[in-house]
């Protein structure tokens, strides 16, 4: 064991550390006192910061660097060396800066520094209010007092819960793994910390463009000099014949989760309709809790269309080594009871039925209120809709696609969260970087971990490298010779860098990530 390491707490780098130990961009770990730290050398410049991501806890030291940021080697939260700040979702909370000192061929680190407050923004507009309440929203609230704005911000939602962990519900949560405590994003104490009016159970019925104001179904109003349309998606439930004569729950919201949870403590057989992300995180998690769950919906190959017939295979393996029946290529055409008759003429008994079919983006009131409207409001680069007073973020939003062309209406939890980052930060006049945000999502399946890149709405070559029966692959997602997205399974580091190339345009890197020669 080399000088200034234990085992207990690793190196320690408050006592002086030799300078050959740093390599350029390769984070190094050690302690300072109690806390963990990662030491990062950039040119002449050498950076400390906390060794965890402030998201899941993540170990940044697996992470990747980039200019001056490092990237969450799990769910891909961005980081600033220089002051320890998070300044891309999901995570917001700052992991702590920590001076480097630097004698002879040694440095040393010394006790976390007191963050620096912001310089006050360029804009400050009176009011800025927020329709919606989900992770977008959430992410609009941290961002505009990171920034340090100091005016009035409100935040109106139609659930009664506030923010919340949604990726958690399909996962750990309705497995029952996750207590009711670990959903809230931040909770009611942190918004009241923060500033912020949250109103709770408000369904607003209409925008007041010229008067700028909105207007609920309960007869308030609120006025804004800046609003942000963050609605998100509601779930679409396909019109069956006798479905609202059965048990039957669709998964967006904390209320629908512990719904779900709650029959799942009565009901013995599930019936899921689709096999799509959020169907099959849910089959996955009700297995985890010996419900006995089928699968029904019209695709030959789950998650064939996003992640094509080889590692969709694979996820269907998994699913059924857990026990879950499949009934693909069918539809079901009635229910009657606790029964399910099926395209093919076969039946299905259940308990419950939980429809996982997809989304639509809550555009109406957009619509109402004369925003331009196309599957999603029409955002510019900056997401400000055709009012400059208006701007849509999240799942809602179809903004400018940097990587496909065109425009994009992208439903990930992790994108939701930055889009509305760089819309807070446009309203406050802070300067941007051109628009070069990469969709990130992750989906997992009995503790296996699916990491996608990219926007791929469609491709017409599907490059595997590596072994998906191993669980260490990279599948690559191409249209036209170019690589489009990224998924991988055991190999984190590949999918950040993938990421970086995304958004660089950096084809050669990208073949090289998927192992694809170039012709």
């Amino acid at each position: 064991m080399g000088s200034g390491e234990t085992k207990a707490e690793g190196l320690d780098m408050a006592g002086g550390v030799a300078l050959a130990r740093l390599r350029e961009g390769e984070p190094l770990s050690g302690v300072v006192g109690e806390d963990a730290v990662v030491v990062v050398k950039r040119g002449d410049s050498i950076f400390a910061i906390g060794a965890h991501c402030t998201h899941y806890g993540a170990p940044l030291e697996d992470g990747l660097v980039v200019g001056a940021t490092i990237r969450c080697p799990w769910h891909h939260a961005v980081f600033d060396l220089r002051t320890g700040e998070a300044v891309g979702a999901p995570a917001f909370s700052s992991a702590g800066c920590y001076p480097v000192e630097v004698e002879g061929d040694q440095f040393r680190v010394l006790p976390k520094a007191d963050p620096e407050t912001p310089e006050s923004p360029a804009q400050q507009p009176e009011s800025v209010v927020i329709l919606g309440a989900g992770a977008s929203a959430a992410a609009a609230v941290e961002t505009l007092r990171q920034e340090g704005y100091q005016g009035s911000i409100t935040m109106i939602g139609q659930e009664e819960s506030g923010p919340v962990d949604r990726p958690n519900l399909s996962k750990d949560y309705l497995a029952g793994e996750a207590p009711d405590e670990w959903i809230p994003l931040g909770g009611d104490d942190h918004w009241a910390e923060l500033g912020v009016d949250l109103v709770k159970g408000a369904e607003v019925v209409a925008i007041d463009r010229e008067g700028k104001r909105l207007s609920t179904a309960g007869g308030e109003t609120y006025d804004y000099d800046v609003l942000i349309y963050a609605t998100g998606g509601e779930p679409f439930v396909p019109p069956v014949e006798g479905l609202d004569s059965t048990r039957w729950f669709t998964l967006r919201s904390f209320h629908d989760a512990q719904r779900i949870s709650e029959a799942a403590e009565k009901g013995d057989r599930a019936l899921i309709l689709g096999a799509g992300f959020i169907g099959l995180e849910v089959a996955g998690s009700l297995r985890n809790r010996d419900v006995a769950v089928t699968v029904v919906a019209p695709d030959e190959i789950p998650l064939a269309g996003p992640l094509g017939e080889e590692l969709g295979g694979f996820v269907r393996s998994m699913h059924e080594e857990a026990g879950v029946e499949f009934r693909l290529g069918q539809t079901v055409e009635r229910f009657d009871g606790t029964t399910a008759f099926l395209s093919d003429g076969g039946e299905v008994s259940f308990d419950f039925v939980v429809v996982g079919t997809g989304i639509r983006p809550r555009t109406e009131l957009a619509d109402k209120a004369g925003l331009k409207v196309d599957d999603g409001v029409l955002v510019d680069e900056s997401l400000r809709t055709d009012d400059p007073s208006i701007y849509a973020v999240g799942d809602v939003a179809r903004y400018p696609d940097p990587i496909g062309g065109g425009t994009a209406r992208v439903e990930h939890w992790v994108l939701a969260q930055r889009l509305a980052q760089r819309a807070a930060r446009h309203i406050l006049g802070r300067p941007a970087p051109a628009f070069t945000e990469v969709p990130f999502f992750w989906s997992r399946h009995y503790g296996t971990s699916i990491a996608y890149v990219g926007h791929a709405a469609e491709y017409d070559e599907v490059v595997v490298h590596g072994s998906v029966e191993e669980k260490d692959v990279t599948v690559g997602y191409l249209k036209a010779g170019q690589v489009l997205a990224v998924a991988t399974v055991g190999r984190g580091l590949a999918s950040l860098e993938a990421e970086e190339a995304l958004a660089q345009g950096d084809q050669e890197t990208l073949r090289e990530i998927i192992g694809r020669e170039t012709a």
